[in-house]
């Protein structure tokens, strides 16, 4: 079994234990902002659901909360490289920004490569899990506890 001290995420899991309380509560919010993400893509994909097997009308609120939430990216993008997170982290946090570039992209391209949209959709909505997932990690008691 691989010890703690050798995760990818070790030296970022120490960053709350040896900083101050700022940076905890920066990684709060970072945290808060990441389960916002992702609880607006769980939304939209409910939406689009909706949308195609119940009533049409549902697609406005799919394509609104895709104008609402898709600058979270952009702001967990910027809130990673500003804090000392693991890489690992930090190129979730730019996959996440890639993969909603590439969904706005297949949304307006010709039919063979707009079958990916859905594809894409569902490895940003994973992502999107494995980051809430990493963060909870690092601030979880238990990290601090298998340290000692």
């Amino acid at each position: 079994m691989t010890s703690i001290a050798n995760s990818p995420d070790s030296s970022a899991d120490q960053l709350l234990s040896e900083t101050p309380p700022v940076a905890r509560s920066a990684v709060l919010g970072f945290y808060a902002v990441a389960i916002l993400f992702n609880l607006c893509l769980v939304a939209q994909l409910l939406s689009v659901g909706l949308a195609y097997f119940y009533d049409p009308a549902w697609w406005n609120l799919h394509v609104w909360l895709v104008r609402g939430y898709g600058g979270l990216s952009l702001i967990l993008l910027v809130w990673a490289c500003w804090l000392p997170f693991s890489q690992r982290i930090r190129a979730l946090a730019i996959s996440l920004t890639v993969l909603l570039g590439l969904q706005f992209a297949t949304v307006h391209m010709p039919l063979p490569l707009a079958i990916f949209h859905p594809l894409i959709g569902f490895s940003l909505f994973s992502i999107s899990a494995t980051l809430v997932h990493r963060v909870k990690h690092m601030l979880s008691p238990q990290s601090a506890a298998h340290k000692a």
